[in-house]
């Protein structure tokens, strides 16, 4: 469980309500709910959405709402870690050992890329596929942080419409003066429900959904890097180096502190 992502959104919601109970207490939480203001800017908003995707990249998007609250398996430290171990394997033994090597791997994408060594794959092709592969990844999970984003800007538009129409009809009703402030409350609830579904629900989502996929793109590139460097037949010292490079310095202390050195692992 991602608890920046948990104590993110509970306590905006959290905070948002003790605003209002402060404000005009308990009761005063009722004049913030308003069914139709509700469907035109939540419903507006999602439809709109739906209309400029297919329907399977819409219900991608929603479901990958829920992957924000969910740890990502990110584990730079030990891909490097397994790198020098193949590259210690291949120096000592030959490209070839790679093979029963790689039958203990766990990430697929590295195992991919080690059985196109083994199999003699030129450089550059493995360097390729391997690209192309991590390109179309990025790809998907652009079209799901982007629906977000998408969502973000169609909330507040679709809140701005149901102020226009609530002002309308209370135009209509001037002769009343009583029903005016009631009346241009409502218009205003659409504005806020659209503000509060891009700030509170659609950017943190579209952000956190950006990071993972940096994240992951960085961890692949590590592995690219890593098994091409292999394959050139560097000493494992230097790959160790190359790669610790991707390493933020804390991220970099830890990792020679778990591995005893501080000037590479390789043999």
């Amino acid at each position: 469980m991602d608890i920046a992502s948990l104590l993110g959104v509970g306590l905006c919601f959290v905070f948002m309500i003790l605003s209002i109970v402060f404000s005009a207490g308990i009761a005063g939480v009722q004049y913030f709910l308003d069914a139709p203001s509700a469907m035109i800017t939540f419903g507006g908003a999602l439809m709109a959405v739906l209309a400029s995707r297919s329907m399977p990249s819409f219900i991608n998007g929603l479901k990958s709402y829920t992957l924000i609250y969910k740890m990502p398996a990110d584990d730079t430290k030990g891909t490097i870690k397994q790198i020098i171990d193949l590259s210690n394997t291949a120096r000592k033994e030959g490209l070839l050992a790679l093979e029963e090597a790689a039958g203990n791997l766990e990430d697929a994408f590295m195992k991919k890329g080690v059985g196109l060594i083994v199999d003699g794959t030129e450089p550059e092709l493995v360097k390729s596929i391997l690209e192309a592969e991590i390109d179309a990844m990025s790809e998907r999970h652009k079209s799901n942080y982007s629906f977000f984003g998408d969502l973000a800007g169609m909330g507040p538009s679709w809140g701005m419409i149901g102020t226009l129409l609530g002002l309308v009809l209370m135009l209509q009703n001037m002769s009343d003066p009583s029903s005016i402030g009631p009346s241009m409350a409502v218009a205003l609830i659409t504005t806020f429900y659209g503000s509060v579904l891009a700030n509170w629900f659609c950017y943190p989502a579209e952000n956190k959904l950006k990071a993972r996929d940096n994240a992951e793109y960085m961890a692949k590139s590590i592995v690219i890097e890593g098994l091409l460097s292999i394959q050139a037949g560097e000493n494992p010292r230097v790959t160790e180096e190359k790669l610790k490079s991707f390493l933020s310095p804390a991220d970099r202390a830890a990792y020679e502190a778990e591995n005893g050195t501080g000037d590479g692992g390789g043999e």
